[in-house]
């Protein structure tokens, strides 16, 4: 267990090592756990930081408990065991100035694991989930043929309905996990019955939130209106109970640090989201015509639920904006003199007015840096810039600026709302402005107006020092 010639790594040879285990047998530790202490403290000094273990300090020992902690086959027990190994060492044998503050029993309290019946992850290891054990909802483990006049329907409906593309896909992919949960069935052949079950499968055994578990809910309805199969009446079924959660906001200080780490055209786009309250693909779909500098408006054209509406431009974006259409006119000549076909238009805009493609106001304000075949059409287009360029940029500045906080494009137009009800601007202003149909959707931002929990003095802080 000990080393019988030199110098180790207590620096004594065999002497220190009988003065650690004396050291443990003093702290009665049991005689068969006395070489795996020995063994935490040898692995300490090879991989655990540089030089003699007299020499390293409370950082060296934070990072390696890190590093131990880190390590999936190290149990709660062997953790402790660890912490107590070095406690002993630099506590009652090195004598370390800086031992005796380290807080030791902390790092042994949080060690402590989770078992399978804590409230925390029960529900996810109790029997009633373990029903649902070998049933999947991926859409890519059947053969789909069965299904295809189904969709083909499905996607009809939507179109004659002019409903968003986003919402095409969404329901016909939970169309397609409904029928792979039911292994394959024709979704004619099944009901209210079998919808509910998929329902619960969701909530007991994905523990899907109450939106997502209320969109599976909406696109089987309209499947099955589709289809000439109403479901009527689906009774009691496990519904998630609803959460209303905060909305996620940046501090103005850690906006203006995530804006001082973007740059270029995403650096644009970001302040611009922040600035108007846009959405992502709005502020990526803006087109030239839709920019006014001289009343300083930006017109959001086809926004949630097919609403336009008017949001204010920035002072301080105007000038990159005006750089950036000057960008975008340039390039659109340069396309027009080779022969690339105009930008893409919506709906039947295309068809009505044959000239409004190639006609500078429809092109995008943020243009693709590249021509892309558009299936659609069959020719070559420029489309606009690609929306995860702007949520990579987002994540990446938010890295560099060091904010602890989720950060993506959404977060910066719940702070737009935020900080504008902070500013002393009324609800129904932040409404129209955000483009809520409803005034109670706008509510969820009030949490800055009504907040105890910011104005009220912690009897905590009336203690002192």
């Amino acid at each position: 267990m000990t080393p019988v010639n030199g110098s180790g790594p207590l620096g004594h040879g065999r002497a220190g090592w009988e003065k650690y285990i004396a050291a443990m047998r003093a702290r009665s530790v049991p005689d068969n756990a006395l070489r795996w202490y020995v063994r935490h403290v040898e692995r300490f000094h090879k991989i655990g930081g540089r030089g003699k273990l007299a020499t390293r300090t409370r950082t060296d020992v934070e990072r390696w408990l890190e590093q131990l902690g880190r390590d999936p086959a190290v149990k709660d027990w062997h953790f402790v065991q660890g912490v107590h190994a070095l406690e002993i060492l630099y506590v009652d044998v090195l004598a370390a100035p800086w031992a005796n503050s380290f807080d030791w029993t902390d790092w042994k309290e949080r060690a402590r694991e989770l078992q399978p019946d804590h409230p925390t992850v029960h529900r996810v290891n109790d029997d009633l989930a373990r029903l649902y054990e070998g049933r999947s909802d991926d859409p890519g483990r059947f053969d789909e043929e069965l299904q295809l006049e189904v969709i083909a329907q499905l996607k009809t409906a939507m179109r004659a309905a002019h409903m968003s593309v986003r919402t095409e896909k969404t329901y016909v992919h939970w169309a397609r996990r409904y029928v792979a949960y039911h292994s394959g069935r024709h979704a004619k052949d099944m009901g209210a019955p079998e919808v509910r079950e998929y329902l619960e499968f969701l909530a007991v055994a994905l523990h899907v939130s109450p939106n997502t578990q209320r969109v599976a809910l909406n696109a089987l309805v309209f499947l099955y209106k589709v289809i000439g199969q109403p479901l009527n009446d689906l009774g009691p079924y496990a519904r998630p109970r609803y959460r209303r959660g905060l909305p996620k906001v940046l501090s103005r200080e850690s906006i203006r640090a995530l804006i001082k780490e973007t740059a270029g055209t995403t650096g644009l786009i970001i302040r611009l989201m922040y600035g108007t309250g846009m959405r992502l693909m709005e502020a990526v779909r803006l087109r030239v015509k839709d920019v006014d500098f001289d009343r300083r408006l930006i017109t959001v054209r086809e926004g949630k639920g097919k609403r336009d509406r008017i949001v204010p431009l920035p002072d301080a974006c105007a000038p990159q904006l005006q750089d950036q259409v000057a960008y975008a006119r340039e390039l659109h000549e340069r396309d027009r003199k080779a022969g690339v076909a105009g930008v893409f238009l919506p709906d039947a805009l295309a068809r009505k007015y044959k000239k409004a493609a190639t006609a500078l106001a429809w092109q995008y304000v943020f243009p693709a840096s590249r021509v892309t075949h558009d299936p659609a059409g069959n020719a070559m287009r420029r489309h606009h810039l690609h929306e995860d360029t702007v949520f990579k940029a987002v994540r990446r500045a938010a890295r560099k600026a060091k904010i602890a906080k989720p950060a993506s494009p959404h977060v910066l137009r719940h702070s737009f709302a935020t900080h504008l009800l902070e500013s002393g601007y009324d609800i129904r202003t932040v409404q129209e402005l955000l483009g809520h149909a409803d005034v109670s959707t706008t509510m969820i931002y009030t949490h800055v107006l009504n907040r105890p929990g910011v104005s009220v003095r912690s009897p905590m802080d009336e203690l002192g020092e």
